[in-house]
């Protein structure tokens, strides 16, 4: 079955942003769904004064849409303080992408997950309460 994917989540697969490591990463946070393979780990560069996100990157195993959202999901962020970045939706990250196929929705919440993750990785670091996450079903 051939998938109708956007132009953007073509580009973002083809022409990811933000793809890698940060050596000593502030935060670093990981997803995955067993379902159906796909890995996603984000590492984030955050401004000890200002708590704006400098700098993120990221890793990821999985499809064309698992790509494409953990490169959108990193360009959404990226210039923005942690609060607001764990404000991001995987639904702002799916509309950002022009919309995903609604058996790929999946990957925009692990990019949504993988960022709780590593801005609640940040917090713990820094002696901060992490925040709860909300576990979204499938």
């Amino acid at each position: 079955m051939a998938l109708d994917y956007s132009k953007k989540v073509m580009d973002h697969f083809m022409n990811p942003r933000n793809v890698g490591e940060l050596d000593n990463p502030d935060g670093v946070g990981e997803a995955g769904n067993p379902k159906c393979g796909d890995i996603m780990k984000i590492y984030l560069k955050v401004n000890d004064d200002t708590k704006i996100i400098e700098d993120v990157k990221f890793k990821t195993f999985g499809c064309a849409s698992a790509i494409a959202s953990s490169s959108m999901a990193t360009e959404l962020i990226k210039g923005k303080s942690i609060d607001q970045a764990w404000d991001l939706t995987n639904n702002a990250v799916a509309e950002a992408l022009d919309g995903l196929p609604p058996i790929k929705m999946h990957c925009s919440v692990l990019a949504e997950e993988a960022i709780h993750t590593a801005i609640n990785d940040y917090r713990e670091k820094h002696g901060l309460e992490k925040i709860p996450m909300e576990i979204h079903e499938e």
